[in-house]
């Protein structure tokens, strides 16, 4: 921006120049700088520039999670500067930094608020931090093994007893800190356990229980809680959740606990807990595993209450059926306020117990939701199923959910299961009855040149219907939710190759292509996608209708600014017959910064990373091919060209010796002007694939695990 003003004062002194702007337009130019950028490059260059960039509204909150080209030096400079002028840092995922760099944020006495989540934390390391910041008031940091609260000093414990807010990563079985906190209001806990090391020695969660290493949370007012898979993330929450038998917090108003699986541990505290919350009438968010809901304790947590956040996953039919009826007959005091609403798998029935038609979404149900919650701005409804017959069944008048949707004028994001994009009985129909010719179709000869440019409603079914009459849903809805930024659609038989959640997802997820209506979803679909105009972030997952993918190239030119994009088992899986469209598509995103692709058999040529590497903004990619394979120097040039890439993770068919070539030449060429570069090349075979993905920082995780709507809901409320 300053070099196009001196530019310009050159060919034409009359120009408006950088003394001519005043400074509060200046200070709107400097906050899109990055911190390090802004006083080791801007402050230099003149007098008013070093005073305008030492402004405190610039220097007040740093966050320095996204700046993956610091080294160690840069952080302790950065921090030397900041000393005296930053009151909120957040370290988040700055997983590369030495013991030095990181022991330099006891120099920031003004911190109230420090994110260490993601670095290297001891507990003589944490003393040492803490005693120095004597302002400090929110903390975050992972719990390493080896983990000693009784390594604290005297100082550190009675900075940690005035914390207001604490979130612990928990890798190894161990309260923490918690219990040197007398008064916390706020509490994020994330249990991130393996139930075997890498040895392959058990682990176990004996604690150590007394009056002084139990937790109390007597000013606790949220308490968030996130599980990965494994019994023993399961018995250290009840741990945690121990005192809540004896006592509930008088202040508690957010209650959030996500367990993975279909059937988690009981809690036999939970009906009380969610009777008190009821009670009090302030309650704001509330989510319980699915085994720990019950129906007449849920039915009084929701009556009279005005919830913003609230996620019923996997709800089962009883409970489910309150959900509702708080919600749409009066039960809930005032539904406009809900902003968020996760009923991702309510009424799911498992496959061993049939389908009928009290699995699905009631069209008038969800016609009553979107005309009570006026404001949703979130909503997941993955793993259900909705499927609109035009018949005597239903009255003339039912609106299609996509219509209903359309009438949350605030909706931000959204998940949808695939089969709800179809529109009437015909669409059903011809998928049933016509599936091996679509097959043929995706196997015939595609153009020598290019791709052609997709137009809704030429495409016709084999008997006579158009394709483009079944896209009427998507357009009502894209004409309503002109706010959308992330949208999911997702088959309801899709499973991922190599998902984080292995075991609880295959056991409550149904056998691909059950769902003959989500079958019938294809380019057209994707085509009417692109009405989405501010689309920032969308995943397609299990869409096996999809015969040339022309409709994702014609979604990518009309969505610009796609910055995050997840496709995975996209047509047929033996032939990859979209390819031609997925490089045109690369091509035209050009703001992508995130991308996954999961194909069983897609080679990454020198084809395939010349289109990638038209996104110029890529940072992250993740690329999972069983079957498939790829060309080492394709790779090396693409990373190279791609000067912001800092995550490139590779799971295919190739050989160990191939792939760890690769990785090295990666690690040894780039590391240095990269120091964040996370690469890792695996052939997805090996059997010691697990451990490899437990050395991948938390913080780069979400590039290479299941598609778990992760957009469809505030951060705070847990997708699992």
């Amino acid at each position: 921006f300053f070099m196009l003003i001196k530019t310009s004062q050159l060919f034409n002194p009359l120009a408006v120049g950088m003394s001519n702007l005043s400074d509060e337009i200046l200070l709107c130019i400097l906050r899109h700088v990055p911190v390090c950028d802004l006083l080791t490059n801007v402050a230099p260059v003149c007098q008013r520039l070093q005073t305008l960039c030492r402004d405190k509204s610039l220097l007040a909150h740093v966050c320095l999670t996204e700046e993956y080209t610091m080294d160690d030096q840069t952080v302790r400079h950065t921090l030397r500067q900041l000393s005296n002028h930053v009151q909120s840092l957040s370290l988040s995922g700055v997983y590369w930094l030495n013991s030095s760099a990181v022991d330099s944020v006891g120099r920031c006495k003004a911190v109230t608020r420090l994110d260490l989540s993601g670095c290297r934390m001891t507990a003589s390391r944490l003393s040492r931090l803490v005693a120095s910041l004597p302002l400090l008031r929110s903390l975050a940091f992972d719990v390493q093994p080896g983990f000693d609260a009784g390594k604290l000093a005297g100082e550190a414990v009675d900075r940690l007893s005035r914390l207001a807010e604490l979130r612990q990563t928990l890798l190894t079985p161990s309260y923490g800190v918690v219990p040197c906190c007398a008064q916390l209001r706020k509490l994020t806990l994330q249990f991130d356990i393996s139930d075997v090391t890498r040895e392959g020695t058990g682990v176990s969660c004996h604690l150590m229980v007394g009056q002084s290493s139990v937790p109390h949370y007597e000013r606790l007012e949220e308490f968030s809680a996130r599980l990965a898979p494994g019994e023993v993330n399961q018995t250290l929450l009840l741990l945690y959740l121990a005192v809540f038998s004896v006592h509930v917090p008088e202040r508690l108003r957010v209650f959030l606990v996500s367990v993975p699986g279909p059937n988690p541990a009981r809690w036999p505290t939970a009906p009380s807990l969610a009777q008190s919350l009821g009670l009090r009438g302030d309650l704001e968010a509330l989510q319980f595993p699915r085994s720990w809901l019950d129906s007449s304790s849920l039915k009084q947590a929701l009556e009279g209450t005005s919830p913003k956040h609230l996620s019923f996953s996997r709800c089962p039919s009883a409970p489910s059926e309150n959900v509702f009826r708080s919600l749409l007959e009066g039960g809930v005091r005032d539904a406009s306020r809900l902003l968020s609403l996760n009923l991702s798998g309510i009424n799911h029935a498992p496959y061993s117990e049939g389908r009928g038609a009290e699995d699905q979404l009631l069209p008038a149900n969800m016609s009553r939701l979107a005309s009570c919650c006026v404001n949703l701005r979130h909503l997941n409804l993955m793993n259900t199923h909705y499927h609109h017959e035009h018949a005597a069944a239903l009255p003339p008048a039912t609106p299609h959910l996509c219509a209903s949707l359309a009438k949350l004028r605030h909706l931000r994001s959204l998940t949808l299961p695939a089969c709800a994009l179809s529109d009437g009985m015909q669409s059903h129909l011809c998928a049933a009855q016509n599936s091996s010719s679509l097959l043929l179709r995706g196997l015939k000869k595609l153009p020598r040149v290019g791709v052609q440019n997709y137009k809704v409603g030429t495409e016709t079914g084999t008997q006579g219907w158009s394709v483009g009459d079944s896209t009427l849903g998507i357009s009502h809805l894209a004409a309503g939710c002109l706010s959308m930024e992330a949208l999911e659609l997702i088959g309801p038989g899709f499973v991922s190759a190599l998902p984080r959640l292995e075991p609880c997802t295959r056991a409550s997820v149904e056998p691909r292509g059950m769902c003959a209506w989500a079958r019938g979803v294809g380019d057209a679909h994707l085509a009417a996608l692109g009405g989405f105009r501010r689309l920032r972030r969308l995943t397609l997952a299990g869409l096996p209708g999809v015969l040339r993918g022309t409709g994702l190239a014609h979604l990518v030119t009309r969505c610009k600014d796609l910055q995050m994009l997840s496709l995975a088992n996209i047509g047929t899986l033996k032939i990859m017959n979209y390819n031609a469209s997925l490089l045109e598509a690369l091509r035209n995103c050009s703001q992508l910064r995130e991308l996954r692709l999961e194909q069983p058999y897609l080679n990454a040529n020198s084809s395939f990373f010349d289109a990638l590497s038209c996104c110029s903004r890529l940072q992250r990619f993740c690329l999972i091919s069983r079957n498939g394979s790829f060309e080492g120097a394709a790779a090396e040039s693409f990373v190279e060209r791609c000067g912001r890439l800092v995550m490139c993770h590779m799971f295919t068919g190739g050989t160990l010796v191939a792939c760890r070539n690769l990785q090295k030449t990666l690690l040894d060429r780039f590391s240095s002007e990269r120091p964040g570069l996370s690469a890792v090349i695996y052939p997805i075979q090996q059997e010691d694939l697990p451990s490899v993905i437990r050395d991948i920082p938390l913080t780069l995780l979400d590039g290479i695990t299941l598609f778990q709507s992760h957009v469809a809901q505030p951060p705070h409320l847990s997708p699992w």
